[in-house]
């Protein structure tokens, strides 16, 4: 007969692994399946803060990660590197099919989270972690007393522009439009502060620096003219969020699972979703906040329950 995991958890970051290490720890026979490396978002971190227990000196994303790994794995969770290519959660057992075979699984915990919208400029992936971040809850200390631009003009980008004014000496919001989109009552808010800013009718196209952030090219949108922007001499470096969006990955099983109109899973507060025996944790789920410490709480709710579903059904 077949082998059929009491559960399979697709994706490891934050979400998944704690899944498998409290389904683990149920002595369910786990599967987590990953394509890439663990860890998701938070393996290109360089350095976190704020979550609860982590080293208080030198923790970094992959570091956190690394320590998760290792006690999803003291629990016995079997680990498979591959691409999943499709899902039947509707059938009974539930079918994971990846390009390396096929797996089956009395329940699944989807955790394959989200994904920030690329700001879309040159050479972007060589800073993020080095002064281009894309959440400000998790990186607006290291910007302290710095100046920051925030690229976006939406609720999330005038919010978050509005709390990295409590950090850094200025913030200077870039959107592409001559008027925000964001909630007029976010607007007045933000207009009233000041040390906010706005560069209008903007996007930026190219940033630089040796190794770390200090140098970037914006357009103006309407007349094509570029302006260079340099790091204050003394600072060495400046911020730059992007919060135009985030993109969940949950296309594999769009057609199965209930999403809202972004794209996000809905979930109970117990992460069941729609269908039994199928629970969602994570960045992936439709939620408030995106947190690794969030994201690990979300892993734990959804194996606990995963075990509840299983004993009820035997």
């Amino acid at each position: 007969m077949e082998n059929v995991y009491d559960v399979i958890i697709i994706g490891a970051g934050p979400a998944g692994l704690s899944a498998g290490l409290y389904a683990g720890r149920n002595r369910n026979s786990t599967l987590i399946i990953e394509k890439s490396q663990d860890g998701g978002q938070i393996a290109i971190t360089n350095e976190i803060e704020n979550y609860p227990g982590q080293e208080l000196e030198g923790e970094s994303g992959p570091s956190l990660i690394a320590r998760m790994t290792k006690q999803a794995e003291k629990f016995g969770c079997e680990r498979v590197s591959s691409t999943v290519e499709s899902v039947d959660l509707k059938s009974s057992p539930k079918k994971v099919t990846t390009a390396d075979g096929e797996f089956l699984g009395k329940t699944v915990i989807l955790a394959t989270g989200a994904a920030h919208r690329q700001i879309g400029c040159e050479n972007e992936q060589e800073f993020v972690g080095r002064g281009i971040s894309f959440c400000a809850t998790c990186d607006a200390d290291f910007f302290r007393d710095l100046e920051v631009y925030v690229v976006g003009g939406g609720d999330a980008a005038v919010e978050e522009a509005m709390y990295l004014t409590g950090f850094a000496r200025k913030v200077t919001v870039i959107h592409r439009r001559d008027e925000l989109r964001a909630a007029k009552s976010i607007q007045e808010k933000a207009f009233k502060n000041p040390k906010l800013h706005f560069m209008w009718d903007s996007v930026v196209t190219k940033v630089d620096g040796d190794g770390i952030l200090s140098k970037m090219t914006v357009k103006n949108t309407k007349t094509g003219e570029l302006t260079e922007i340099e790091a204050d001499e003394d600072d060495g470096i400046f911020g730059l969020f992007g919060f135009i969006g985030m993109i969940p990955t949950t296309n594999l099983f769009a057609d199965q699972v209930e999403l809202d109109e972004r794209g996000y899973v809905i979930t109970d507060p117990d992460m069941h979703t729609n269908l039994d025996g199928v629970f969602a944790a994570g960045d992936l789920r439709q939620k408030s906040l995106r947190q690794v410490v969030t994201a690990a709480a979300d892993g734990a709710i959804a194996a606990m329950q995963a075990y509840k579903y299983i004993q009820d059904c035997e």
